[in-house]
């Protein structure tokens, strides 16, 4: 008796310190159910749903997997609805001029330029305590992999909680998945092989081209894997409930899929030696 009145007190305690900051901090609350915004990429859209919003995002993936185009997409987006945004460039790497011919309103972005993953992750911290911005995107696609994995899980746990309950997205952008549970969707993208195709030949005579060793490389995929999503999306939660009086449950966990998020197409060549 003496212990359960001594965790009654003790309750009580918390409840009474963290009032006005925290509702209801010792019930259960699901945290698969979110506001989604699109991405900026339909097919991408038409798989995950979207960005949700107070959560955390992955996204993953080697050099030249697409990272950049998926950041420049969502940024695009979500500067078009008027939101403002922050990026925080861990290695100072971020291309302005690629960002404004994607369509990135550069005006309503918050550039923090870092010189490390220290500097990157004390400054999103401080961002995403301060509120405000419609999305926060990470990028430590250049930091070396096993610097990131030595980044400690609470400072995850910190970050997820910061945005919970507000409309701020979390985007995080490595060469490998780190923050475990703490990420509400990860995804994985891979850039695929090239497409090439053998020059043109004429009809007759010689055809320097056609005699030549070289091709022209005609495009390339970027595809995604779902590597897990526990998102749902508020809106089509509701619209359940509205033709259903029964109690739903839904799946959260692994959702492997794959996705084409778009195919590039350029005039470069390649001369075989």
């Amino acid at each position: 008796m003496a212990a359960a009145s001594s965790l009654a007190e003790l309750r009580a305690k918390i409840e009474l310190d963290l009032r006005g900051r925290v509702v209801s901090p010792f019930n259960y609350r699901d945290r698969n159910v979110f506001e989604v915004v699109s991405t900026g990429i339909p097919s991408l859209d038409a798989v995950v749903g979207g960005l949700p919003r107070g959560a955390m995002t992955e996204i993953c993936g080697p050099p030249c997997s697409g990272r950049t185009s998926v950041l420049l997409s969502a940024l695009a987006a979500r500067t078009a609805e008027g939101e403002t945004c922050a990026l925080i460039d861990a290695r100072d790497s971020f291309d302005p001029a690629a960002a404004s011919a994607a369509g990135v309103a550069l005006e309503q972005v918050l550039w923090v330029r870092c010189q490390n993953a220290d500097q990157a992750l004390r400054a999103t911290d401080l961002l995403i305590q301060a509120g405000g911005f419609g999305m926060v995107a990470v990028d430590l696609s250049d930091v070396a992999p096993k610097i990131v994995r030595y980044v400690p899980l609470n400072a995850w746990f910190r970050f997820r909680r910061a945005v919970e309950d507000t409309p701020t997205i979390l985007m995080v952008m490595e060469q490998e998945a780190n923050a475990k549970t703490c990420a509400s969707l990860v995804l994985r993208l891979e850039g695929r092989p090239g497409e090439w195709s053998e020059t043109g030949s004429s009809s007759g005579g010689c055809d320097f081209l056609r005699d030549s060793m070289g091709r022209l490389f005609r495009g390339f995929e970027i595809g995604a894997d779902v590597v897990r999503t526990r998102v749902q999306d508020v809106n089509e939660v509701m619209a359940i409930n509205k033709f259903s009086s029964r109690k739903m449950g839904f799946e959260s966990g692994n959702k492997q899929e794959r996705v084409t998020l778009f195919k590039a197409a350029t005039n470069w060549s390649e001369v075989r030696g």
